[in-house]
């Protein structure tokens, strides 16, 4: 591979976690949402060209908004989003002492991982060092935590002593679990806009972030021009902001989440499939819930479980042929699935491409439409 002026580039080894590193100025970090959902920006990587679009000089890109997916997404199409429900598990609280503590919690104990099944749930505590198993933590006159047992990697089993519903009590007292990077506390506007509009089904940690973009009046724009919209649900965990830290990626134990695939979605993938049109994923946790459930043929079952899929270069997609995603963070799965999907040269071109055209990135941030060629990507 040649560089400028000729001299001979060093190709990163994809299998090591530091290839997917980039640095990132700290204003391009969006604390905010823009003002209207669907008036992010939209990078469409190459292998998405169409006629009367003009491309951007730099490697095909072209700089978009995200009202423009309506002159990508074609009739036949099928959009597959994300309805998971962020859930307000962030609790603050005091010991009996009057020491401040926080509890976060992940998922319930329950398989079905739904909040109102349980009163038992898995949780990160702090400071870890003084909620040792047996200590209350007390949220307000009706919910307390008790710290029941500790599980590997530092967290807890928690219950919650309360006699109102989970999910009443959480929407109560609890905060919306923002990213650490937004550096910011929650404010009134992200009880609406940390979740999708179309969103319903309650018990994910953070938010599928690319569904973010959608407004209802894009949704119906799509459908009124002959796409197709179907639904899952992957409850996303704390895993997302977490980055690879083996130092070669397939050292690194990916966490898992719960996901169901209804009937119907099954259905209208193989109808989309049936009349040669395009399986959009909406986000990383579209595509990691629709591959999981595919079988060595690309055929998809209904259905519920886990999946602790990790996808990485190399990876043969069965069911999704376009993604639509966020720009993610360094040395992260999610980076890694992205360069999977687009390859790896091209993902960390339009990385820096992005960088030095002023988009935002992360959750409040611009997104990505990515279109492969029919030939298939490219390493």
């Amino acid at each position: 591979m040649r560089g400028p002026k000729g001299r001979q580039e060093r190709i990163p080894d994809v299998s090591h976690t530091a290839a997917y590193d980039y640095s990132l100025p700290p204003e391009r970090i969006a604390r905010y949402p823009v003002a209207q959902r669907d008036q992010s920006r939209l990078l469409v990587l190459p292998g998405g060209q169409r006629a009367g679009t003009a491309a951007n000089s730099e490697a095909g890109f072209r700089d978009l908004y995200f009202c423009d997916l309506t002159s990508l997404i074609a009739s036949g199409d099928l959009i597959v989003v994300n309805e998971s429900r962020v859930l307000p598990v962030r609790l603050l609280g005091r010991k009996p002492t009057g020491a401040e503590c926080e509890v976060l919690l992940l998922r319930p104990t329950e398989a079905h991982g739904l909040a109102g099944l349980s009163h038992r749930w898995e949780a990160l505590v702090r400071p870890g060092s003084k909620l040792k198993p047996g200590r209350r933590v007390i949220v307000s006159d009706d919910l307390s935590l008790v710290i029941e047992e500790g599980i590997p990697g530092g967290g807890r089993i928690v219950r919650l002593d309360t006699e109102g519903s989970i999910d009443q009590v959480l929407e109560q007292h609890g905060r919306v679990p923002l990213p650490p990077y937004l550096n910011r506390a929650e404010e009134s506007l992200d009880r609406e806009r940390y979740q999708t509009v179309y969103a319903r089904d309650p018990g994910s940690v953070a938010a599928p972030t690319a569904g973010l973009h959608f407004t209802q009046e894009l949704l119906h724009s799509l459908t009124d021009r002959g796409a197709n919209i179907a639904r899952i649900s992957l409850h996303v965990g704390p895993g997302s902001f977490r980055p690879v830290k083996s130092e070669r990626i397939e050292e690194h134990e990916m966490h898992y989440e719960s996901w169901h695939i209804p009937s119907e979605t099954v259905e209208s993938v193989r109808q989309t499939r049936s009349r040669g049109g395009r399986i959009w994923a909406v986000g990383t946790t579209v595509v990691r819930a629709l591959e999981t459930a595919a079988d060595q043929e690309g055929m998809l079952r209904e259905g519920s479980g886990t999946t602790d899929l990790f996808v990485t270069p190399g990876f043969r997609f069965r069911v999704v042929d376009a993604l639509i995603t966020n720009f993610h963070l360094p040395r992260s799965t999610l980076l890694m699935l992205v360069a999977a999907f687009a390859g790896y040269d091209v993902t960390m071109r339009a990385y820096a491409h992005a960088i030095d055209s002023g988009y935002r990135f992360y959750s409040y941030g611009d997104a990505m439409a990515i279109i492969p060629n029919q030939e298939g990507r490219s390493l």
